[in-house]
């Protein structure tokens, strides 16, 4: 019986844990999390006829045509993971994207008036933990914590993070038990915890069983 006592005390703490984690992640519809209602409307593609871009001697993987609202332009993924963006009108290639773009992009992209308190660039190497789309990017820090994370290369938006967002995601780590690429669903200790706790919740049932038996027999 002790062991039982001990087992029941080793699984509570990740149990508690999956619960807790659990609940604030449902706290919220998923879209709130993401920030979709801080998004505006993508606007829509002109008509035009677009040219197709140089691609400087590299082989593309894909050329995609967006629009902001600057205009339309091309977003050229190559076969060596680059990219780059060129002008949907001329096919000529267009500069990285500079901070000025940067802040003017994310006030467009953003769906209400919000104050922007920082604009910084960071390597895809050197990249925020909640950035996670390997790509070189600004980040444009609103007042109300808001981040939205401009492709450095491109000008795509790449990812909106609401200080829930950053919320959700260390409670997803615990949920998962890595709190360091946040994206590892299987591993030992997770895997291994799991076990334990289904196999000490079957030993419950049958222990709880087991007693109410028990205890017939000596009542009767």
């Amino acid at each position: 019986m002790r062991w039982h006592v001990w087992l029941g005390w080793l699984i509570g703490v990740p149990i508690i844990i999956w619960t807790a984690s659990g609940l604030l992640m449902v706290a919220q519809p998923i879209e709130n999390v993401r920030g979709n209602h801080l998004r505006s409307e993508a606007p829509m593609l002109d008509a035009i006829r677009p040219v197709v871009p140089l691609l400087e001697g590299r082989t593309a993987k894909s050329l995609t045509l967006q629009q902001n609202d600057a205009g339309p332009f091309w977003v050229i993924a190559y076969a060596d993971g680059g990219k780059r963006r060129a002008d949907a009108l001329t096919g000529a290639l267009l500069p990285p994207v500079s901070a000025a773009e940067a802040d003017a992009i994310a006030r467009a992209a953003r769906a209400d008036s919000a104050a922007i308190r920082s604009v910084t660039r960071f390597d895809a190497g050197n990249a925020p933990s909640d950035q996670r789309s390997g790509r070189p990017a600004w980040q444009v820090a609103f007042d109300d914590d808001a981040r939205f994370y401009i492709d450095a290369d491109t000008g795509e938006l790449l990812a909106v993070r609401t200080k829930f967002w950053r919320v959700f995601d260390f409670m997803w780590g615990l949920h998962i038990m890595d709190l360091q690429t946040r994206e590892d669903t299987s591993h030992p200790i997770l895997i291994g915890s799991a076990a334990l706790a289904l196999t000490g919740s079957i030993l419950g049932f049958v222990l709880l069983f087991t007693r109410r038996r028990r205890k017939r027999s000596i009542s009767s």
